[in-house]
């Protein structure tokens, strides 16, 4: 079984996609903050720019943090699945303005597109940060991971974010594609 979590309007064959909003006709329309309710045993959960939107400490507005969310998501998986992230990647954002000085084409990664409801970034990442998390919740291997070589390389998700605008070939990515295996 395999999940794509916060699908939007990017559905992946193949995949179970899922989506808090039912105006994406997702495959479940559920909070992806408590999946572990109704998934068992999954090999692989994929969440494309989707963890950024929880926050790091719960409020009467935010209910879940990013680390109640992975947690939920570690329980869904089976000894020896996979958690697929893809969040912005908080250190190619720096290099991206040190190297240009315009913060424009940045305000997404740094804020969300902020086109609905829950549109909106609270956390943010780079791969240490990342990697220490994911292990103290009891996930291993914790790697980068290459979007062209992934079942899903098909689908313009996030995780094939670059600057200048999809310039693929010369542009840098802006997405930090990073996976792990449930211990």
């Amino acid at each position: 079984m395999k999940l794509n979590l916060g699908c939007g309007f990017k559905k992946i064959f193949g995949f179970i996609n899922v989506d808090g909003r039912k105006e994406t006709n997702p495959d479940v329309v559920c909070d992806v903050a408590n999946i572990s309710k109704r998934f068992k045993e999954v090999d692989l959960i994929y969440a494309s720019h989707v963890l950024e939107h929880f926050p790091y400490k719960t409020n009467e507005q935010y209910k879940t943090s990013c680390y109640e969310l992975l947690t939920d998501w570690h329980a869904s998986l089976k000894k020896g699945g996979t958690l697929r992230l893809a969040v912005p990647d908080f250190a190619a954002v720096c290099k991206y303005y040190n190297f240009t000085s315009d913060i424009q084409p940045l305000r997404s990664f740094l804020s969300g597109g902020q086109k609905y409801n829950l549109d909106y970034h609270l956390s943010c990442w780079d791969f240490s940060i990342l990697e220490q998390t994911l292990e103290s919740l009891g996930f291993e291997n914790v790697r980068r991971y290459d979007w062209s070589a992934t079942e899903h390389g098909y689908v313009d998700d996030y995780s094939q974010a670059y600057l200048p605008h999809m310039d693929k070939k010369n542009g840098m990515l802006m997405s930090l594609n990073i996976e792990a295996d449930k211990c």
